[in-house]
């Protein structure tokens, strides 16, 4: 059981970190949202760590750090590692599920780039629909259909972020628009960076993230039916508040580089109506058979690693591999640091 202060904890995080989680949330029943705060506090707190730190490799391998501490039991002393811990001893986390959140986050800090949307897919299952798999957990939920649909919807949701930052994300030398998109429409991704526009081509790509995303949230819905009924409500609206994001990046003509698309509260509480109404009027249609539609090719590690009989497998040799490579910069970076401060004395 998570104790009642490190959830406290976890709840104020979410509440300041993440207003559409924290609106959506409130729609869970208190069996499942407490954990999901906690799950969310750990998730948000370590993309933070590498995201807003000027030293990603070391955030990382912080992190790596923290996921084998929580998994041989021995959670470092914070409020959202002890918090985690208890969820993973809990429900039995497959470990597989954070692992591919920790490479998404490895791969940010390699400034990985990515030629194709199927790419950009591989990194949003990471970050995003990793994190759903594991709500699925919290629920009970280990169908693989059920996932797959989970996974779609992880997976929209990022693709709506991507969409929405791609001005913030250039300012800080980041891009996540698919390069071949780029070289389509003759932009030199470093002259992109340096002076970042929103062109008719940029914004015709910021349109194409929202129309994919669009139509993974259509497909997402039907797995809702497939949660227990007290969770429908607060899945749905997470899918309607990020899905709206991208309503007002359509109201602003996709230019995400000179402002940020927001949503305001009025439009959340009418999401939040519009999910309940919804959720009541599911219980009597019947189910949709794109329920059953494949899962995404990118996703379907996750589906394997959280489908009931079939055990997580060990980290994997990718995982390794990009964490190996943050090491081996790591320690070039202590080298450096050290051969300048020996050339000072």
């Amino acid at each position: 059981m998570i104790a009642p202060h490190d959830l406290e904890h976890c709840r104020e995080a979410i509440r300041h970190g993440s207003l559409s989680f924290h609106a959506a949330s409130r729609l869970l029943p208190a069996k499942v949202r407490d954990p999901a705060l906690a799950l969310y506090a750990f998730c948000r707190l370590a993309d933070d760590e590498v995201d807003l730190k000027a030293e990603k490799v070391e955030a990382v391998l912080r992190l790596r750090d923290r996921l084998d501490a929580v998994y041989a039991g021995r959670p470092k002393d914070a409020a959202p590692d002890r918090a985690f811990a208890a969820i993973v001893e809990d429900f039995e986390m497959p470990r597989a599920l954070p692992d591919a959140l920790l490479e998404g986050l490895a791969w940010d800090a390699a400034e990985r780039r990515y030629r194709t949307l199927s790419g950009v897919k591989d990194y949003s299952a990471r970050v995003a629909s990793a994190v759903g798999a594991m709500m699925c957990v919290l629920m009970g939920v280990r169908d693989a259909h059920a996932l797959a649909r989970a996974c779609d919807l992880g997976v929209a949701m990022q693709l709506t972020n991507i969409a929405r930052d791609v001005g913030e994300d250039a300012l800080e030398r980041r891009i996540y628009l698919p390069l071949d998109w780029l070289k389509e429409a003759g932009i030199d991704p470093e002259t992109f960076l340096q002076d970042p526009k929103p062109t008719k081509a940029i914004r015709r790509m910021v349109k194409r993230l929202v129309m994919e995303a669009n139509r993974l949230y259509m497909r997402s819905e039907a797995g809702v039916g497939a949660l227990p009924r007290g969770c429908r409500p607060g899945i749905y609206a997470a899918r309607f508040i990020y899905a709206g994001i991208g309503g007002q990046l359509t109201a602003m003509g996709y230019d995400s580089i000179s402002a940020r698309a927001r949503t305001s509260k009025a439009q959340k509480i009418g999401w939040l109506g519009q999910s309940l109404l919804l959720s009541g009027a599911s219980l009597m249609m019947p189910r949709s058979s794109v329920l059953y539609a494949r899962p995404l090719e990118e996703v379907q590690f996750l589906v394997d690693a959280t489908a009931l009989g079939r055990p997580a497998s060990s980290r994997s040799d990718a995982l390794i591999s990009v964490l190996a490579t943050l090491e081996q910069r790591r320690l070039e970076q202590r080298a450096q640091l050290t051969g300048r401060s020996a050339g000072v004395t």
